[in-house]
């Protein structure tokens, strides 16, 4: 496998304009990812072919593959999970609406069918008190159940080949790791990384002021190495079990909120970027870029 010369890596823009690019996923020769304040999912070959995918008036969030193709889409203000078929057509999946206290964040769907969903538990864009939430699991027939909680803003989410289900706590300074149970439980928590110790304060801008990683979105690759989207130090980090750095992607200023491997070869790591994260920021300009760069170590696990 040839090394990428770090020096000399370049960040790539693969599509600009957008609002708030999230939760991009490489499935199919393609890059899909949701833009939050266009309310739409787009999909990119990352040459230029760029192709609306769906129209979400709920603002989409998480996105997930189903065993047979089919799209899962967090609905994020109405916490509803959405499915759209091969024809393109959208349907209600599940109404989460009784089991989580805010708007739908980020989700992964296992080899089985089911879907872990996470969400804000509180009203961050409004300036609310932040408060831990829970983990959704949703299973194929769209039963709902809730299989964590006290989770310091539960975000981005990998399943590593072993049967591990990895959530970035955004808050909480950590990426969080479960053994997935046969019957899709979650057991044995435990951290997987710890970068500092988890804020105190309930204020946003405090807790974020003490924070030496925020976790967003993250993917793993071949090694078992995981890649985090460092939402407010605007730089990805690929990171090992235990909380070592080992490689760092810097943007320059810009923040990196979410990122995904893939490309032909699994070693194009794109990353979601935009100037900040604030909705009363976002939702009036288009200043959303779609980065990539190239990479040592190719895709792993889940999605």
């Amino acid at each position: 496998m040839p090394d990428i010369d770090r020096a000399a890596r370049e960040l790539k823009v693969v599509l600009e304009d957008y609002s708030f690019l999230e939760c991009p996923r490489w499935h199919e020769g393609r890059l899909w990812v949701s833009d939050f304040y266009t309310e739409q999912v787009v999909a990119t070959d990352g040459r230029g072919d760029t192709e609306v995918i769906a129209e979400v008036s709920n603002e989409p969030s998480g996105l997930g593959f189903l065993p047979d193709g089919r799209l899962l889409i967090a609905s994020s203000r109405d916490r509803r999970l959405l499915v759209r078929d091969a024809s393109g057509q959208l349907d209600e999946y599940a109404d989460l609406s009784g089991l989580v206290p805010w708007k739908l964040n980020d989700m992964v769907v296992d080899a089985q069918g089911r879907a872990y969903v996470g969400n804000f538990g509180f009203d961050l864009m409004g300036g609310g008190a932040a408060r831990p939430t829970n983990l959704v699991r949703v299973d194929p027939d769209g039963t709902a159940s809730t299989v964590a909680d006290n989770l310091a803003f539960p975000n981005g989410m990998v399943i590593l080949p072993q049967g591990v289900l990895v959530v970035a706590e955004s808050l909480g300074n950590r990426l969080t790791a479960f053994d997935i149970a046969e019957d899709g439980g979650l057991t044995n928590r435990r951290p997987w990384a710890e970068f500092g110790p988890a804020p105190r304060s309930d204020n946003v801008a405090e807790a974020l002021g003490h924070l030496q990683v925020v976790p967003d979105g993250i993917c793993a690759d071949a090694e078992g190495a995981i890649w985090v989207a460092d939402a407010i130090h605007a730089r990805a980090i690929r990171v090992r079990e235990g909380g070592e750095i080992v490689d760092e992607i810097a943007t320059g200023g810009t923040g990196v909120f979410a990122c995904m491997l893939g490309g032909d070869d699994g070693r194009t790591l794109f990353l979601c970027a935009a100037p900040s994260f604030l909705e009363h920021e976002r939702r009036p300009v288009r200043e959303a870029q779609l980065l990539a760069t190239r990479v040592d170590v190719p895709h792993g696990g889940k999605p």
